[in-house]
């Protein structure tokens, strides 16, 4: 008997917990429900969600929540989490973004994914996905890191991708839903004209009850593409240049007056998709 091939990106994101990554996260996820206009009575479905950074808030309020996460100790924590808050709106389940075929068509008034999604391997079935599932009339709103941008998880990301191994043959960067042109395309080939596609600039705050190094160590323990790193860098001896680099970046882009306390925006893209 054949052992199933393990999913890359699943391993990815079941390798650490990103709960501990996602509680500096909760303010800002808040905010951004509220401004994208989550109300009462919308079906969302929150695609590529972990623990409900986004989901959460948009049940609390009033929406009829539907969390989807490739990794199972993610869905696990969220469940958890609507339970603690009492939200029978709201539930959390497995599945891929490059493939949702147990959600029929047309099922959701708004679909988010905010940096979820854009870490699934086949980005053009990903927006085929969320166009599919969303109904006529209804929305999509991603949040995509960018690449080359300055600001925090862009350079997190390409810090580790410099310390890691290169990617096999056909890889597509997760960061290239962080430009304009391919998102335009992509969903365009899903069936979305060109001006119902809308492209904005937008940050998103970390708050962390802890110095920047400390910080550093979170990503370090629980973040996938950072584990990743380090378990290569510690193989090549370059353990240490690599946290010191992290440490460097995390400090000069600490924002917080209070001691021992971190905050740090990072840009990134906002997507919004009306679906006709």
């Amino acid at each position: 008997m054949t052992t199933p091939a393990t999913n890359p990106n699943k391993a990815l994101w079941e390798k650490g917990d990103f709960t501990q990554v996602a509680a500096s996260m909760r303010e800002s996820g808040e905010a951004l429900v509220r401004a994208i206009g989550v109300s009462p009575g919308l079906k969302v479905l929150d695609l590529g969600c972990g623990d409900g950074t986004t989901a959460l808030p948009s049940a609390q309020l009033g929406a009829d929540v539907l969390g989807v996460d490739i990794a199972r100790n993610l869905v696990e924590a969220g469940n958890r989490r609507a339970a603690a808050a009492g939200l029978k709106n709201l539930r959390f389940q497995e599945g891929d973004a490059s493939d949702l075929s147990p959600l029929e068509n047309g099922s959701f008034d708004l679909v988010v994914s905010i940096f979820g999604a854009m870490f699934a391997p086949k980005p053009f079935d990903v927006a085929r996905e969320m166009v599919r599932v969303t109904r006529r009339g209804g929305r999509i709103v991603m949040g995509n890191w960018i690449p080359g941008d300055p600001t925090l998880v862009a350079q997190i990301l390409k810090i580790s991708a410099a310390y890691t191994p290169p990617p096999p043959e056909g890889f597509i960067s997760p960061v290239t839903w962080g430009v304009e042109a391919n998102v335009k395309e992509r969903f365009g080939a899903a069936g979305v004209a060109e001006g119902d596609i809308r492209c904005e600039r937008d940050t998103y705050t970390f708050h962390f009850a802890g110095t920047p190094p400390q910080f550093v160590d979170t990503f370090r323990r629980f973040y996938g593409p950072t584990m990743n790193a380090f378990d290569a860098a510690e193989k090549n001896g370059k353990a240490d240049a690599l946290r010191q680099e992290l440490e460097a970046l995390f400090t000069a882009q600490n924002q917080s007056t209070e001691a021992g306390r971190t905050k740090i925006p990072a840009t990134f893209l906002r997507v919004t998709v009306s679906v006709r």
